[in-house]
């Protein structure tokens, strides 16, 4: 049984960071039924972000099957959709009519722009809305286009769990005041209020506008290296304590042109000595002379080389599962590890399961598959 159990998701089938959101809760504990078109294609183990849900499949233009979305919603905590805005509404289904029946609901909208503005209706991707948020601008070295990592600022950072804190957010003001909400998560809200670190650096005019020029994405001792055999390390020595632990493990500590490390005229040519020192061992050498110790260093895994990783295997952290590889629940309680989460369910695979928890008989089941319905 997960932190979250009792709690009934109800999700919409959808792209990208609205499945992601339902996993996550799913593996929490959550109950989550996801509801899918007819007619979907079997899954196997590569479909990660349905792990732990259960599935039904409705034709939603069916006025049965709208019926049916409405009634295992009536025994829901919150719904995740992740439609164009009034996609739901079209279809019957918006937060005035769904929260007709169950006022607790919350009602979960997971968007790139939002529910409103001027581009709230247009489409887009995880790439779009980070960069105008401005999540993407320091993602990258001075004169070199930004490269955020795929998916991970937006789709998951800003719109994900956004989304999920969101719903948890609603969830418990329901249970106090017996009134649901409407989430409107927004991946370009998200992502820019994840800023807001960076934001309290730039006030205080650590970060420039200009990319290149500070701690975090200009200094020498806060970068990525590339080693001797093409692989690639990172260090991170920020604090003055740690800098100097660097220094001397690198037999550099007496070296005048690096005590200085706050000096930013000296960053990019320390960044290139620092590069060339990297580049004259493979990784394994600095790996046996870093890790481990306080100069805040760590090697750049690949998925493949990170689940295979001390600490990350001590945790339990990667886990092959029927050949996929895939990480578990987080966070953790109690400091129990995680258990293996559930196979993601076919379309449709406990629809009659479903059914017959809201009351359902096999009658009109028959029906309802005669008709197309389910």
């Amino acid at each position: 049984m997960g932190i979250l159990s009792g709690i009934r998701i109800v999700e919409f089938e959808g792209l990208g960071p609205g499945p992601f959101c339902g996993m996550l809760l799913a593996d929490l504990g959550a109950d989550v039924i996801l509801i899918e078109r007819r007619g979907g294609m079997a899954v196997g183990p590569g479909a990660v972000f349905k792990r732990g849900k259960r599935s039904i499949a409705l034709d939603l233009k069916n006025d049965a099957g709208r019926k049916v979305a409405l009634d295992i919603l009536a025994n829901a905590d919150a719904l995740i959709e992740g439609m164009r805005p009034g996609v739901m509404e079209r279809l019957g289904l918006g937060p005035d009519v769904v929260r007709a029946r169950n006022a607790k609901l919350v009602y979960g909208r997971l968007t790139g722009w939002g529910q409103t503005g001027p581009l709230s209706k247009v489409a887009g991707h995880d790439l779009n809305y980070i960069s105008l948020s401005g999540a993407a601008w320091y993602a990258g070295a001075t004169g070199d286009a930004p490269a955020p990592p795929p998916t991970l600022v937006g789709d998951v950072g800003g719109g994900s769990l956004y989304l999920a804190i969101g719903l948890l957010a609603g969830i418990l003001r329901a249970r106090e005041t017996g009134e649901g909400t409407v989430v409107d998560a927004a991946i370009v809200d998200g992502s820019a209020h994840m800023m807001n670190l960076l934001y309290s650096l730039r006030a205080a005019g650590g970060l420039p506008d200009e990319r290149g020029q500070s701690m975090l994405d200009g200094a020498h001792f806060y970068s990525a290296y590339e080693c001797a055999d093409d692989k690639w390390i990172s260090i991170g020595p920020l604090e003055p304590k740690f800098y100097a632990e660097l220094l001397a493990r690198l037999g550099l500590q007496d070296d005048e042109a690096l005590r200085d490390q706050f000096n930013r005229d000296q960053w990019a040519a320390l960044r290139e000595r620092f590069g060339a020192l990297f580049r004259s061992q493979p990784r394994r050498h600095w790996v046996d002379l870093l890790h481990g110790t306080d100069v805040c260093f760590a090697p750049v895994l690949s998925p493949t080389e990170a689940a295979q990783n001390d600490h990350m295997k001590s945790r339990n952290i990667l886990r092959d599962i029927d050949g996929v590889l895939q990480a578990a629940a987080a966070p953790r309680f109690d400091g129990k590890i995680p258990a293996d989460p559930r196979p993601a369910p076919n379309p449709g695979q406990h629809t009659e399961e479903i059914l017959s928890e809201i009351g359902v008989d096999d009658r009109d089941i028959a029906k309802w598959r005669e008709d197309g319905a389910i």
